[in-house]
C-alpha cells in the first residue's frame, strides 16, 4: 500500500488487535487494528438508523409568524422545492439528505451485522464497496448547516422552536461520523477472506 503523506509503496502485513503501522520514510500511520471494530460500528450504525427514523419522523422545526404556526421537516422541504417546481434541487436535497444517509446506514448493517453472527450475506463484497460510493453523497452536515443558516436569518422576523428532528438531525451527524472513524475496511475484507 502507498502512504498517503509521502507515497512510499510498504508492504502490508496482518496486525494484531492494537498494533499500528507507520510508513518506514516519514512515521505517517498507515492503518491500524482497533479492538472490536465490527461489534462497535454495527452498534454505531443502528444508533444512526434510529436516529434517523427520529429525525425523519418529527417535525425538524416550528416556524411562527403572525399567529399562524407552521412545521417543517426534512421531507416538507423536498415537497416544496418539488411544488415549486425546483424539480432538480429537490431531488438533490432528497438524495443527500434522506435517499444516501439510508441507503449507507442500511448498507452497513447488511455488511457488519452477518459479520457478527459469523456468516456472509449475498454480494457482500459488493455492497460494502456502495459504501464508499455513498460516502461523499450521504451529507447530513451540509443539510443541517442549511437549516441553521435559515433559523438565524429567520430568528429575527418569526419565532422558530427547534424541534425533535433537529436534535437528532445533529446527533444522526454525529453517529455516523463516529461509524466512518470506527469502521476498518481492512477487518471487513479479512473476514471475506476467511469466510470464503
Amino acid at each position: 500500500m502507498a502512504c498517503q503523506d509521502c507515497d512510499l509503496l510498504c508492504r502490508k502485513r496482518p496486525l494484531r488487535v492494537g498494533e499500528k503501522a507507520r510508513c518506514a520514510r516519514c512515521g505517517a500511520l498507515l492503518y491500524a487494528r482497533k479492538p472490536n471494530s465490527i461489534e462497535r460500528t454495527l452498534t454505531l450504525a443502528l444508533s444512526a438508523l434510529i436516529l434517523f427514523v427520529l429525525a425523519n419522523a418529527y417535525p425538524l422545526l416550528d416556524f411562527r409568524f403572525q399567529g399562524q404556526t407552521l412545521e417543517i421537516s426534512v421531507i416538507s422541504g423536498v415537497w416544496e422545492l418539488y411544488a415549486r417546481e425546483m424539480w432538480v434541487l429537490a431531488a438533490v436535497v432528497f438524495v443527500v439528505s434522506i435517499l444516501a444517509p439510508l441507503l449507507k446506514i442500511l448498507a452497513l448493517l447488511y455488511v457488519l451485522l452477518p459479520l457478527w453472527l459469523d456468516r456472509q450475506p449475498w454480494r457482500m463484497a459488493r455492497v460494502f464497496r456502495w459504501i464508499e460510493t455513498l460516502h461523499p453523497w450521504a451529507m447530513t452536515e451540509v443539510y443541517l448547516l442549511g437549516v441553521l443558516v435559515a433559523y438565524v436569518k429567520l430568528s429575527d422576523i418569526a419565532t422558530i422552536v427547534p424541534g425533535v428532528a433537529l436534535y437528532a438531525f445533529a446527533m444522526l451527524i454525529v453517529a455516523m461520523a463516529a461509524t466512518d472513524a470506527t469502521l476498518e475496511p481492512e477487518t471487513i475484507w479479512e473476514c471475506l477472506e476467511t469466510q470464503r
